[in-house]
């Protein structure tokens, strides 16, 4: 009877340590969101007083608040419209409730005056697109790349591709899954940051990812390789992959000195 008794406490322990790693392996298997904020910028001033804020505050407070990594990226010089772009990765969209308000209270102190009290006739920025993404499945977090070159000699390439429909939307996005163009990146050494749907944004239904590079001719030579691959033109000679993306805006970025991505 004892032996019965000590069996049937063993068989519940396996059972909840069964439970237990079947909890742990589903929290796992939860992807990332991320929110990309653009700044769009008039000036050389605007910029000045941004830069300093984020380098100075903005990602101090959200080192502090326990967020390892976080991106600010700037468009090329050659870029006609001049913008600051900020990448926050979270672990669930509770994170990111209210996390504006919490950053400008962690950071309205005298020594960030220049921006928190700007005055309206003269804005840190002319405005602020703000960009909500979901982690795909085959990449549910985002990565630091491993480059070798000086922060200031790197590409980053953010893309976003748009679909006519949800149905082609979410037919591009089972392609980057189930059809492995991530794995295809990742053999190719394209060092991805994110993959990630776009839930809620000012273009949609559409999907974004960035890939990062040495410098331009290390991108070019990388993108060479892409096109001539075998599995890609595969892949993209499927009839049921045609047709899905409508449009495609290709963004050429710098990582700032302080940037951890």
């Amino acid at each position: 009877m004892l032996f019965n008794k000590k069996l049937f406490r063993l068989a519940g322990l396996g059972l909840l340590l069964v439970f237990l790693l079947s909890a742990y392996n589903v929290k796992a298997a939860e992807g990332y969101y991320y929110q990309i904020k653009v700044y769009h910028l008039k000036d050389k001033a605007q910029e000045d007083v941004l830069d300093t804020y984020l380098k100075d505050a903005y990602v101090p407070a959200l080192h502090k608040m326990g967020i390892k990594n976080v991106g600010v990226f700037k468009s090329i010089e050659t870029d006609t419209a001049k913008r600051i772009y900020v990448f926050v990765p979270f672990k669930s969209l509770k994170d990111l409730n209210d996390l504006d308000l919490k950053l400008y209270n962690a950071t309205a102190t005298d020594a960030n005056k220049a921006y928190i009290d700007a005055n309206f006739k003269t804005p840190p920025y002319t405005r602020v697109e703000t960009i909500v993404l979901s982690a795909f499945r085959e990449m549910l977090a985002p990565a630091v790349p491993n480059l070798t070159a000086d922060k200031a000699e790197r590409i980053y390439e953010l893309r976003s591709y748009e679909s006519a429909t949800e149905k082609y939307y979410y037919n591009k996005v089972k392609m980057f899954n189930d059809g492995d163009e991530v794995g295809l990146f990742k053999r190719l050494g394209f060092n991805a940051v994110f993959y990630a749907s776009v839930i809620a944004g000012s273009h949609m239904p559409n999907l974004m990812y960035m890939t990062t590079f040495n410098n331009k001719a290390d991108r070019d030579k990388h993108w060479e390789a892409f096109s001539a691959d075998a599995y890609w033109k595969e892949l993209s000679g499927k009839p049921e992959y045609q047709n899905n993306v409508s449009h495609a805006d290709i963004i050429f970025l710098h990582p700032a000195a302080y940037s951890d991505f």
